[in-house]
């Protein structure tokens, strides 16, 4: 126990330490040319949507998978699923609920993942909201119903979380965070689960769904293979997997959103698989929205020295050179049109640098263009608090690293605004 908490306040304190020491004068940053997205690998340009769709497209999703995020080494569908438990009368009888047990099979293997669903009332095949969340179902909402996650958590004291486990001390500790009512009553539904049930978020590819795929006296992905980051995407293609055989929800209008390292999750996941309507990322930083070129804040080398396992070995070799990384995150967000994505900021989120996340959605623009839709038009960033709405949308809000009721009022009036019409 005290070791797990002695851990715990040693990460603490090195990552404290490390974003003291982190960049953030604008006057300091490298100089730097970005990869240019309507670019082929040959030098030939990119003029019309054929090509991008069937070469350029390709060619830049093979080198995240190459160089940042990992291919993923399988495939492995849903072996069955459950509705466990289901009430029509949720969230002060506004919602209906259920809680649905994803099962996972592979030989002598079975993973259980648990996902949470609220859906409006008296509305037939109900667009969704679907985003991880960081300690377990059971920390979104109050309701009791709600299972506790028997995964591996972060331990942390103020959400009641010891020795790696759940209870019943964290029910609805990250309530702030999911602004359920504002959700339910614009006519969403939201779909969650806890990330860890996928793959729990430490340097150990022992568990969670990495050993599915693994070859005989394998004991961690090969460089080029998976991380977690690449795994959560996955877990949220299977959800989606899910969605499509469930009646009542619209599976062409599944939003899949996250916040911070589940933000550069969302966005991988969103690259590629592209049933998802519409994605949001909220301060995902360095290898989610934010330019890797930049150095502001969190860095490649920065994110991989703390968090190693969250992208593929490959990624290393950046750390002191990310010039010569082959994409950068503007082509990440390029990878998604002409869908609608958001690319969220918080003023007082340095460590995620705000404006290399709004570059990223300036620079992807040329693509968006290509379909004939409006991107983010000029280099100079919004003021605080004043969205911009395109099929690119981009806002920074006051306020810290965080997920709040202003930024699920932008997410609301945007998925409105393009599923809605």
């Amino acid at each position: 126990m005290r070791l797990f908490l002695s851990i715990s306040l040693l990460f603490i304190t090195v990552l404290c330490y490390s974003q003291e020491k982190a960049n953030y004068n604008e006057l300091k940053i490298p100089e730097y040319t970005l990869p240019d997205p309507l670019l082929l690998h040959d030098g030939t340009p990119v003029n019309n949507v054929t090509t991008w769709k069937k070469i350029r497209r390709p060619e830049i999703i093979g080198l995240f998978e190459e160089n940042v995020y990992g291919k993923l080494p399988g495939e492995l569908n849903i072996s069955s699923y459950e509705v466990i438990e289901e009430s029509h009368e949720a969230l002060n009888n506004t919602a209906i609920r259920k809680q649905v047990l994803l099962k996972f099979r592979k030989q002598d293997k079975e993973l259980e993942v648990n996902m949470l669903i609220y859906l409006p009332k008296n509305i037939d095949k109900a667009p969704l909201f679907l985003s991880y969340n960081f300690n377990g179902n059971h920390t979104i909402t109050k309701e009791k119903e709600i299972f506790i996650t028997k995964s591996w958590v972060f331990n942390d004291e103020k959400t009641g979380i010891n020795d790696h486990k759940a209870s019943g001390a964290s029910r609805g500790v990250r309530n702030n965070r999911w602004d359920l009512e504002k959700i339910i009553s614009a006519g969403y539904g939201l779909a969650t689960i806890y990330y860890g049930e996928i793959d729990p978020d430490k340097n150990d590819f022992s568990d969670g769904i990495h050993p599915f795929f693994y070859a005989k006296n394998q004991k961690r992905p090969a460089d080029h293979e998976w991380g977690s980051i690449s795994a959560w995407a996955w877990g949220l293609t299977k959800a989606m997997d899910y969605f499509e055989k469930d009646s009542d929800i619209h599976q062409e209008k599944v939003v899949v959103m996250g916040h911070s390292r589940l933000g550069k999750t969302s966005l991988w996941a969103g690259a590629m698989d592209e049933r998802f309507a519409l994605v949001i990322s909220n301060n995902s930083g360095c290898g989610g929205a934010a330019l890797s070129r930049r150095e502001i804040g969190e860095t490649v080398k920065r994110m991989n020295t703390s968090f190693p396992h969250w992208c593929c070995k490959n990624y290393d070799a950046y750390n002191e050179n990310v010039n010569a990384l082959p994409v950068d995150q503007h082509m990440l967000i390029a990878l998604i049109a002409p869908r609608p994505v958001y690319i969220a900021s918080a003023a007082e989120d340095k460590w995620a640098d705000p404006k290399g996340e709004f570059l990223s959605g300036y620079y992807a623009t040329p693509v968006y263009e290509l379909f004939g839709k409006k991107g983010i038009t000029s280099i100079q960033m919004p003021k605080v608090n004043q969205p911009i709405q395109n099929t690119i949308g981009y806002h920074i809000r006051t306020g810290k690293h965080d997920v709040t009721e202003y930024d699920w009022e932008q997410y609301i009036k945007f998925a409105n605004k393009h599923l809605k019409k």
